[in-house]
């Protein structure tokens, strides 16, 4: 099996890797293949293998954190036992994760994917036994606390503002009073991770490009990134493909799986940054006349989270595809990628690989699991039992959405039931949103809102637009409604129960505000 690199991929050691690695590739190879678990890993290279099992060796605790990330022969810890996982490293799909727990334990990593807590997974690593630690550094028979890497130990401080769906990883809604203006401030922009956020230092940063002719891959540092190359201006609106899916739950009568992100997952900033067709002309690459054979490029971050999206979407100097290395006028914050993250405008979100190191450039899409095992939309009649992941495609574009984000009064009108509606509207493919109609009596009948004025910074409007809506305060039994409509005269569906989906992703039917909400400044 030929991996994304081009090079032959040894048998992989799925229960072991995925116990250590904490990585959602590997988690849910595990659950597809149960089997597997029971494949004995080849045995260590390591000569001293056997005897340092043989003799009950003993390893201090600072013996064992010499053996990190950075070591030549990287050890892991569980419970008080010492193992070499060095062997089996250049097998790992997740990439440099595994290094995570090199030098420290990996029960919390285990902890964060707790399907690795089987039997089959522990026989597996006392492969690797190579020694136990020390007793005199034991507290009650365990190793303390304060000796145990915390994978979250180095992730920013957020606002409190921001709606948090789970801690650790962070994934957190921006607030709706936060979606109120056009550009979405840093503090308040929604946060989405699959893992920790990567300490990524900014003097040895480096991001190796691979143009796929065999040549030699081509570095850059940030510096390079900023002054190498003409520095361009974006506004664009990042959302994630589960933004709403709690709606899609409530209006269909079904729970999908995924977080459920009420509609503050999405927001819009500016972004600064070469575009990746400038960068791979430099690296080589023919951007006017490309091979036919290579027709996507794939995306590699820091946490090991990989994607890629089709060629043409990047040579198209027109589609603005950055390598950001700014957001809103200010150096990149960790949560938002820094120094790099990819920004893939009007494709869902999902394709804007943060805290990106490696670009390579392929015959075939990539296949990791975030492009074959996720972010795909199905009939909703299949679930996960049934479907056939190859049968459908890869969500790039988005369909249309909007959202209310505030119902208030209206303090410049004298009447007393007069009351202001806002909220955004949104279309993926750089689709300008060119109508948003409002309905205060269930759908019977609908006027339109105002499409706030706004400059839009690209070739395509790639960000939302806000819109308001002036109107009498209609009966307590009502819903207000909002749909849009984009250029393409695309609209909105009435209802979830069609569109839903077992991953619930795309969810973009009508938004409905009760109106015993009315004059909250935060709305679902």
């Amino acid at each position: 099996m030929e991996n994304s690199h081009g090079q032959q991929t040894k048998k992989l050691v799925p229960g072991l890797i995925a116990a250590l690695a904490g990585s959602a590739a590997v988690f849910t190879w595990i659950e597809n293949n149960p089997d597997s678990l029971s494949e004995a890993p080849p045995k260590l290279k390591n000569t001293q293998h056997d005897t340092l099992k043989a003799t009950g060796k003993f390893f201090k605790l600072e013996e064992i954190r010499q053996h990190g990330p950075d070591s030549d022969r990287p050890w892991i810890m569980r419970g008080n036992k010492v193992y070499d996982i060095t062997d089996w490293i250049e097998s790992h799909p997740g990439g440099k994760v595994i290094l995570r727990a090199a030098g420290s334990a990996v029960e919390p990593y285990w902890d964060i994917f707790t399907i690795h807590k089987k039997t089959d997974v522990y026989q597996i690593l006392e492969q690797y036994l190579i020694g136990h630690v020390d007793p005199d550094d034991l507290v009650d028979g365990q190793v303390p606390k304060g000796s145990i890497e915390d994978p979250f130990s180095g992730d920013p401080i957020r606002d409190s503002s921001l709606v948090v769906l789970t801690d650790r990883p962070c994934n957190a809604e921006s607030p709706m009073s936060g979606l109120t203006s056009f550009i979405t401030s840093t503090a308040l922009f929604y946060v989405r991770h699959h893992f920790w956020v990567p300490q990524i230092a900014k003097e040895s940063y480096k991001m190796t490009i691979d143009i796929g002719d065999g040549s030699d891959e081509k570095t850059y540092t940030l510096r390079d990134l900023q002054t190498k190359f003409p520095q361009h201006t974006i506004t664009a609106t990042l959302q994630c493909s589960g933004n709403r899916r709690a709606h899609m739950n409530e209006g269909s009568g079904r729970d999908a799986s995924g977080l459920k992100w009420g509609a503050g997952a999405i927001s819009n900033a500016e972004w600064r940054g070469p575009l990746l067709r400038d960068v791979l002309a430099d690296a080589g690459f023919d951007v006017d006349s490309p091979p036919g054979d290579l027709q996507h490029v794939e995306f590699y971050g820091e946490d090991t989270y990989s994607t890629s999206v089709p060629i043409d979407k990047v040579l198209d100097p027109r589609q603005d595809v950055l390598l950001a290395c700014e957001m809103n006028g200010e150096t990149l914050t960790g949560d938002h990628g820094y120094p790099v993250r990819a920004l893939v405008p009007g494709n869902t979100a999902a394709r804007s690989v943060k805290w990106v190191n490696r670009i390579s450039l392929l015959e075939d899409e990539s296949q990791s699991q975030w492009q074959q095992r996720d972010y795909k939309g199905f009939g909703p009649n299949e679930t996960r039992d049934t479907i056939d992941w190859d049968s459908a495609p890869c969500i790039q574009d988005t369909p249309v959405q909007s959202a209310i984000t505030t119902i208030r009064p209206d303090q410049n009108n004298d009447r007393s039931d007069s009351m202001v509606v806002e909220g955004y509207a949104f279309s993926g493919g750089g689709r300008k949103i060119v109508r948003v109609d409002v309905s205060i009596d269930n759908g019977k009948t609908w006027t339109q809102a105002k499409i706030e004025p706004h400059k839009h910074l690209g070739h395509k409007t790639w960000s939302w637009s806000l819109w308001t809506h002036r109107c009498r305060r209609p009966p307590a039994d009502s819903c207000v409604i909002v749909k849009a409509v984009d250029e393409a005269y695309n609209s909105q569906p009435d209802s979830f129960g069609p569109i839903w989906n077992f991953r619930g992703v795309l969810a973009n039917a009508w938004h409905r505000v009760r109106i015993d909400k009315l004059f909250q400044s935060d709305t679902d």
